[in-house]
């Protein structure tokens, strides 16, 4: 259990040595459990959320990759209210395919650039 832990660890941090967020360009951070996915934009630089998403606030229809596009819906007209149009992708220490991918798309249908 301490392997796996270490080796998930190592991972998010190679990912967060390379980027970060700035409040014209925040960082995408993904959370995703075995039943849940939530996403944040994030200004590193003030520390500060600047907004977030979560499917516990949505209605549960349909799969859980279906899930994770409402979830970038409702996050991406937060974006639009806020005037921003790119951001930095943060997939943590999660493998890039699946809902990480799903949401990754639907962030690109939405009309943001990463």
């Amino acid at each position: 259990m301490l392997k796996k832990t270490l080796n998930r660890l190592s991972r998010k941090n190679r990912v967060r040595a390379k980027i970060s967020g700035t409040a014209e360009r925040p960082r995408v951070a993904v959370f995703r459990s075995n039943t849940h996915i939530s996403v944040q934009l994030i200004d590193d630089i003030a520390w500060k959320t600047l907004a977030a998403a979560s499917d516990l606030k949505l209605s549960k229809e349909g799969t859980k990759t279906e899930m994770a596009k409402k979830v970038w819906a409702d996050l991406a007209k937060k974006a639009s209210d806020l005037k921003i149009d790119t951001v930095v992708f943060d997939r943590g220490w999660f493998a890039y395919h699946g809902r990480v991918k799903a949401l990754a798309e639907a962030l690109r249908e939405g009309g943001l650039k990463f």
